[in-house]
């Protein structure tokens, strides 16, 4: 009955706010980085965050959730409040930075940090190193899924994909939160979206999946692969693209449509046609996942199909 409820105060809170951005002209409006065509309502995310952190709390209330896990999630909040602000009066980087910092640090600390890196042949449990990676692997997430925030219900799918995968492999009814907290909103996003996230909502899910990645490595070293292979379409996607742009000596910071998902709807591609096929390739992974047992052979699998979808994309709009 509770997830019943979170869907319903995601999708009623999802409505008010496009409701009140309409009537106030709180737009994206159209630019050089927009994939979308006309100026749309932002900040949906704040239901996603809302709920979200409403339906941590109950499960903290009826101790259905392990503290370390509530505390890292929950310092998600301070993530959700300056990508508001930053919505609304556009902070500076080195701002965004130092507080996606602090708050990586915070989520560290609740969680104990991380424990070790399995790489299969070799394990590192030095712990400078592991929390170091660790560190760089929440700030990374969390701006890789803002990234990679630009069509309709892409952002959306990939979180309720998440957080449905999450639930079929390690269970855990935080899963099932975040699933209804994304699906009231998803509602009112898919193509053709009538609101938008907003980064309130899409740093908060970087950030999420990134606690998630640590939390169930330290329960067994070798999940962390499978988090990388799940959350694959938009950390490959992400990372390859700051990578070309860098050898094209671009100024990193600079808008830009280049990332492969922005390109195939360059080419021709509907938002809902890009947003199928990607639901398409995380079913693949999961499946996987589910019938291989050695993680890093899925993970060089993955590897190997991301790459080739990635030189299929080149094939329809050249990366320049």
């Amino acid at each position: 009955m509770i997830y019943l409820l979170l869907f319903f105060i995601s999708f009623i809170m999802t409505y008010l706010i496009k409701n009140y951005a309409l009537k106030n002209s709180l737009l994206a409006e159209v630019n050089e980085r927009s994939s979308h065509t006309s100026p749309t309502p932002h900040g949906g995310g704040i239901a996603i965050a809302f709920t979200w952190f409403i339906g941590l709390l109950y499960l903290y209330f009826y101790e259905q959730i392990e503290p370390k896990l509530f505390y890292a999630l929950m310092a998600g909040a301070v993530i959700s409040a300056a990508s508001y602000a930053d919505d609304l009066y556009e902070l500076s980087a080195k701002l965004r930075l130092l507080v996606q910092s602090c708050v990586a640090l915070l989520g560290l600390f609740a969680l104990g940090g991380l424990e070790s890196i399995d790489f299969g042949i070799f394990v590192v449990k030095n712990q400078i190193i592991t929390n170091l990676f660790a560190f760089f692997l929440i700030v990374w997430f969390i701006n890789l899924y803002n990234f990679l925030d630009g069509i309709d219900g892409y952002a959306g799918s990939e979180a309720l994909f998440l957080a449905l995968a999450g639930v079929m492999l390690f269970g855990g009814t935080h899963f099932i939160v975040l699933a209804v907290s994304v699906l009231g909103f998803l509602v009112w996003n898919w193509h053709k979206a009538k609101i938008f996230m907003g980064d309130v909502g899409s740093t908060l899910l970087g950030y999420t999946v990134a606690v998630f990645t640590l939390y169930y490595a330290n329960q067994e070293s070798s999940n962390m692969w499978v988090w990388i292979v799940l959350f694959g379409l938009f950390w490959f996607d992400a990372t390859l693209t700051l990578f070309r742009r860098y050898k094209n000596g671009e100024k990193l910071s600079q808008a830009h449509k280049k990332h492969a998902y922005q390109r195939l709807i360059q080419s021709g591609w509907s938002h809902d046609k890009v947003v199928k096929y990607s639901i398409v390739v995380n079913l693949f992974f999961l499946i996987l996942i589910l019938l291989i047992d050695s993680r890093f052979t899925v993970f060089f699998m993955s590897i190997v199909m991301l790459y080739s979808i990635v030189k299929f994309i080149d094939g329809k709009k050249r990366f320049v």
